[in-house]
């Protein structure tokens, strides 16, 4: 389990989310269910999307580019957290550790820009609902998911890159259930002050700009709402954009508690609490957060049950 001060590791352990024998088992189930509602949530999402013809509007699409980012979120950590929970070889090489956090950032980062871009969709359409067809173009939504996806798969290489600096060889031990990058910088023979700056610098960063733009909209929305005359048409547009805060909510306040609170990281119990609910927890909700009370995703639903 500890590597020599002279040899450099590169496999870890994962400890995991308890080192309790008798709670492997039971725990391996219900992530399990979790995982694979998420996937069928998600990827059932996706499916309606592409099936029903009615559903081809940009609102639809962001919502089924964020179950896509959603999916690849939870792949990205919970398959080898449920390997872990059966097996008593918690090794993963330094290369894989590496991959799975990239995909996550990557999911997470893309998340970000995608939830202000479903904000500005629905700023457009209620504050605009004339020009809305004009203002969000299937050129301009298509372009909007790109860019999301783009900043997505570009800002964890600065992240990736900064992890070569640095030397593991006190112990290969992180105390978590998957590669969490503050897990890897306790462990680290090299100083990592730099890559711990750059990585609340940019967290900071993204997640005050994307916030901002999203409260932003959503004030603008509200306040159109609220100028609304059809009581029908107040109560549709609330029951959206409620959907969507609620969603906003739980992602920026978990992320925030993460990365950008002052003294993150070391109450690892509370960390690891704070991570699977944005890896797990979050890609289970969104999918049902958006569709339960979605009249057009429950029709589409429906229309393929019947066939």
């Amino acid at each position: 389990m500890m590597e020599t001060n002279k040899t450099q590791v590169t496999q870890f352990v994962l400890t995991g989310l308890t080192d309790r024998s008798g709670m492997q088992a039971p725990l391996f189930l219900v992530f399990l269910v979790i995982y694979l509602t998420t996937m069928v949530g998600n990827l059932g999402l996706i499916f309606l999307t592409w099936k029903d013809p009615h559903l081809h509007t940009p609102m639809y699409l962001f919502l089924a580019s964020l179950a896509l980012a959603d999916a690849c979120s939870s792949s990205s950590v919970t398959p080898k957290m449920l390997m872990n929970f059966l097996s008593n070889n918690h090794m993963i090489s330094l290369v894989k550790c590496i991959t799975q956090f990239y995909i996550f950032a990557s999911s997470a980062t893309t998340e970000c820009f995608l939830l202000v871009v479903m904000a500005y969709d629905r700023y457009a359409a209620i504050c605009n609902p004339l020009l809305y067809p004009v203002v969000m173009s299937n050129r301009l939504c298509t372009w909007l998911i790109s860019v999301s996806y783009a900043i997505g798969f570009l800002h964890p290489v600065i992240h990736v890159g900064l992890l070569f600096r640095l030397t593991f060889c006190r112990s290969n031990i992180i105390p978590h259930f998957y590669c969490e990058i503050l897990s890897l910088y306790t462990i680290s023979c090299t100083d990592p002050s730099l890559n711990a700056l750059v990585i609340f610098i940019f967290a900071a960063c993204i997640q005050a700009f994307t916030f901002t733009a999203i409260m932003v909209s959503y004030t603008r929305v509200l306040f159109a709402i609220l100028r609304k005359k059809s009581e029908k048409g107040r109560s549709r547009a609330f029951s959206t954009c409620s959907a969507h805060l609620l969603s906003v909510s739980l992602f920026y306040g978990t992320l925030f508690f993460m990365y950008v609170r002052p003294g993150s990281g070391p109450d690892q119990y509370q960390d690891k609490m704070y991570s699977l609910f944005y890896t797990v927890i979050i890609p289970l909700l969104n999918p049902f957060i958006y569709s339960l009370r979605n009249k057009e995703v429950l029709g589409a639903l429906r229309k393929v049950i019947k066939k």
